[in-house]
This record gives C-alpha cells, structure tokens and sequence, in this order.
C-alpha cells in the first residue's frame, strides 16, 4: 500500500495491505524529507534522515535473522532511536515491543520471559537493570544506544553505531495487512502484573482518524509535546505517529518527567499541542504558585489530559492560570488510545466529554444490560483500534472482549445532556450502607479545600464486617497534619456531599504512591488501610 492520498483521513477504509512504517514514516519523508519531524532533544531530526535510520534499523535486523511474527524488545528513552527502531522493526514485518527504560531488573524477567524477543535495543543508561535478566534469553542478541565507552559486565553487546554502520538506508515493507501483528504494549491495569495487549498495522490508523484528526483537527503546522512516554499507549500516539501522520513536529524529552523541565520545554520549543496527565497539571501548577512564577502556554491551542480523570478543581485552575481549557479524554491500552473526549469549546469540568467519532460505547449493569443515564455502569466501548488480545492469554481475552465490545473495567454514569463522567475502576467502587460511593466524586470535592494537594479515598472494614471510606491526603506546601485539619477537611466534604460519601477517616501522608503514568495506586493504600 502506498500513502498517495492529500487527506489520508477522509476514507473510512483501512487498506487491506498495510505497512505501519509505510504510511507513517516513508509517506511524510517523501512528501517533505527535510522537515523537521523531532524538533528535540538533543538535536532536531528530519524526515528523511528519520526514514533513513528506520531503514537501517530494518536491514541490521533482518541480518540477524528476525523476520516476520519475531518480537524485538526495545528499551529506550523517548528519542530518534525509538522511532527507528519501533518502525524499523514493523516495517520487516516484526513485532515492536517498547518497555520502560527506568524499570527495575524484576520486570525485564518478566517481559523477557513473557514476550521471547529475537532481539533487544537497550539504552547505555538501563544496562545495569536489563543485564541481570538477559540470562532468560542467553542467545537473544543486544544492541546498545550509547555515547562513549560502556561497561555491559562482560554480556556480549553489539554497539548502536556500529550495528547500523554498514546496513543500507533503503529498504522495502514487507507485504502486510492491516490485520498482521505490528507491536505490543504492556499494561498492569490496577495493579498486577504487566499484560501485553498486542495491536495490529491498521489500529494506529484507526486511532489517527478517530481522535488526531476527528477532535483534535492536527494540522503540518503543529508542535506536539507529551509528558507520557513513547511506551505507553497514550504517549506512543502523542509523541510519535500522531504528529508524524500530518507531517507535524514532535518535542521529545527522554529525562525523566518533572513539571519543572516540562515548563521549560513548552518555553524553549513552544508546542501547539500538549499532551499530559491530571498529577502533572496539578504538579505544575503548584510549582507556579510556590515559585510566583507564571505558567507560560501561550504557544499552545489544545491541552489534553488522559490517565486518569481530570479534577474539575484542577480544570477550572489551569484556565484561570493559562486561559486554556483541557479537553479531558479516557482511552486504554486495549484500545490503544482516547475513546472518550471532550471537545474544543464544548468541555464541562468534571466530564471526560462523548464519543470520539468512530468508537461505540455503552453502560451497562453485571449482565450486560444498558443502564438508563444517571445511573452507574461498566463502560464497554467499540472501535477498529481495538487490540487483537492479550499475548498468551486467551482466558483473559475472552472474559475482555465480547464479540466487538471490549469490557473497560471501568465504571462510568453518562448525565441528562450525554457527558460521560468517570466514577472509578470496578475495584475501586465502593458500597456503603448500601450505596455506590465513587471515589472519585469524593477526591474531586477533596481537592476543591485550599490546603490538599492530592487526594485518594479508598475502602475499609470496620468490627462489624461493614465498609466505609478513608481519605488519604497530601498537603500543599507550608501545610501540617492535625487532628483539627482533618476535622476541617471531613466538614469540608459533608457540606457538599450526602453523609454516606463523607469519608470516616483522613490520613495524611507526605505523598501519594503512583504508577509511572502518574495515575494513584488505591491497592496500595487499601494494603497500608488494611495493615496499618
């Protein structure tokens, strides 16, 4: 398939023969090869020279014998080498697995044993945690990225710059469909350990049309920037084939996110669309009002938010702070990215908006039936970015996908005029004297008091065998926990909610325990509420 069409985004039809690589990379760099495609760090990339590196990337994998189905694990930053090697292995018709970089030696085992790549691209920076686990695959070849002299504790390792020194910049796709297996994300959903959804050529396709192009309206001219990383689902569209797909330019950053270094980035580079998460907003807006500073984002026509429900304390905020509105979004690593978003203009705080064109969703009760609107449900949702399944867990699979319906986990009310509102994960629900209470509703008045920070509310069982809720809170700063602060805060919630939503406890705690996303991890704190 060749990318010929001026607007790729008008048909509705996701081409039988289908190339990821193709379409998102080779298609742009013929079109406009010495446009900048990453504008940083450290340096900006073309689109050719981009292209190129894919290419060569492709070639020194086919050399080692990988071809199609054969899964190549990448672990690196955000960087020109991710992309390449992300569309370097998609293009021969292998299967790109990126992971975290900053993870720990305990889940290299894990995504070595569970995924059995051919092949690994690792990062000079996460050798000393991948090297303990590359005896799971003692044959499996490893190619490092690194500048200077590196120490791989006597692993045999071939060096980034020598590997592609001699392959050619020129390379075809091989023939696939848009159905053929092209990478795999891993997600640990509420906890658990990591599971691979495995997605095909055609879902980033899918994925573009429905949201880059149908709410956010991407144009050639934009800067995108996103505090999620390329490995995740949600930084992996952000980052890299969204801008990619419209001959945009990406910011990418491969520290570790800081709301102080993102500031800086959206100051130095000046992105037209920013991309993060409700902890980071609230991050940097904290720092704005600790160091008097002004949050400049004046570059910037769209903020989005995903992750995890966006406050409407934290929205109303960030337009008081920068005059922009964040278009709130929920997507997931099954479906690869946002299914449910707000609209420019249209956003009500509190509400992650309606269904993004091209996905179907639906609330309904334990057994399937819709739920009327104001009423809690599960959130099942359709689309054609739904992934395939879950690498080598077909029991799991099943009980996740019905027919086209993929089962969120999620549980969601859809108010009187259509805006979905997000009530928490399934396991997160509680019932008290007999009653849903989200947690989520409870966090977002929390946040509304002038000294909380953060906000979590999770579940505990009292003598009796009876359920009520505990608020853990972290304080802004110059703030101290007292027995008559937490008073203050239950006050606080009692007169804006109904008496079984009013938490018994507050906890306060120095801060919160998070995923990598930033999202909060309530099984912990259920652990710490059980045991403590």
């Amino acid at each position: 398939m060749t990318a010929t069409s001026t607007d790729p985004f008008l048909s509705a039809d996701i081409p039988a023969q289908f190339n990821i690589a193709e379409f998102f990379l080779d298609a742009p760099a013929s079109r406009h090869p010495h446009k900048t495609a990453i504008v940083g760090e450290p340096r900006p990339v073309s689109y050719a020279e981009l292209a190129k590196l894919a290419n060569r990337v492709g070639n020194a994998l086919l050399e080692l014998g990988i071809s199609g189905g054969d899964r190549v694990l990448i672990v690196l930053p955000d960087s020109a080498e991710f992309i390449a090697s992300f569309f370097g292995a998609a293009k021969i018709g292998a299967v790109a697995v990126p992971v975290n970089p900053f993870a720990r030696p305990g889940d290299y085992i894990h995504y070595l044993e569970n995924s059995e790549p051919r092949a690994a691209i690792v990062h000079s920076e996460a050798l000393e945690a991948f090297l303990p686990s590359s005896g799971e695959r003692p044959q499996m070849p490893i190619v490092v990225v690194a500048e200077g002299r590196v120490e791989t504790q006597g692993v045999s390792c071939a060096m980034w710059n020598n590997w592609i020194a001699s392959a050619s910049e020129t390379l075809s796709p091989a023939e696939t469909s848009s159905g053929d297996a092209a990478f795999m994300l891993y997600t640990s959903g509420s906890g658990g350990t990591p599971k691979a959804a495995l997605h095909r050529h055609g879902d980033m396709l899918a994925a573009t049309r429905n949201y880059a192009h149908g709410v956010l309206e991407l144009r050639p001219d934009d800067v995108t920037l996103s505090t999620s990383k390329l490995f995740f689902a949600y930084g992996l569209g952000n980052g890299m084939y969204f801008p990619l797909a419209f001959g945009a330019r990406t910011i990418l950053n491969p520290k570790r996110t800081s709301a102080g270094h993102v500031v800086a980035l959206v100051s130095k580079h000046r992105p037209t669309i920013f991309f993060s998460v409700p902890t980071l907003y609230a991050a940097m807006l904290r720092e704005a009002e600790t160091t008097a500073g002004r949050l400049d984002f004046s570059s910037v026509r769209r903020c989005v938010s995903a992750g995890e429900t966006l406050p409407a304390e934290i929205f109303e905020r960030w337009r008081r702070a920068t005059g922009l509105e964040i278009l709130d979004g929920i997507g997931s690593t099954e479906m690869l990215h946002i299914f449910l978003s707000s609209r420019p203009g249209k956003s009500k705080p509190g509400s992650c908006g309606t269904p993004v064109p091209g996905y179907d969703t639906k609330i309904v009760d334990d057994l399937g039936k819709e739920m009327l609107s104001g009423e809690i449900g599960n959130l099942w949702v359709r689309g054609a970015s739904a992934f395939a399944e879950y690498w080598r867990i077909p029991e799991l699979t099943a009980r996740t996908k019905r027919g086209d319906w993929v089962i969120t986990g999620d549980k969601f009310v859809r108010d009187a005029e259509g805006y979905y509102h997000y009530c928490g994960r399934a396991d997160d629900m509680l019932k008290v004297a007999g009653m849903w209470v989200s947690p989520v509703e409870v966090e977002n008045v929390l946040l509304g008091h002038l000294h909380v920070a953060e906000a979590a509310v999770v579940g505990a069982t009292d003598a009796r065998g009876l359920t009520y809720a505990v608020a853990y809170v972290s304080l802004r700063s110059g703030c101290e926990g007292s027995d008559e602060l937490a008073e203050e805060i239950r006050n606080h919630i009692k007169a804006r909610l109904v008496s079984h939503k009013v938490p018994r406890e507050v906890r306060f705690c120095g801060e919160l325990p998070k995923t990598v996303t930033g999202k909060i991890q309530r099984f912990k704190l259920r652990a710490s509420t059980t045991h403590g």
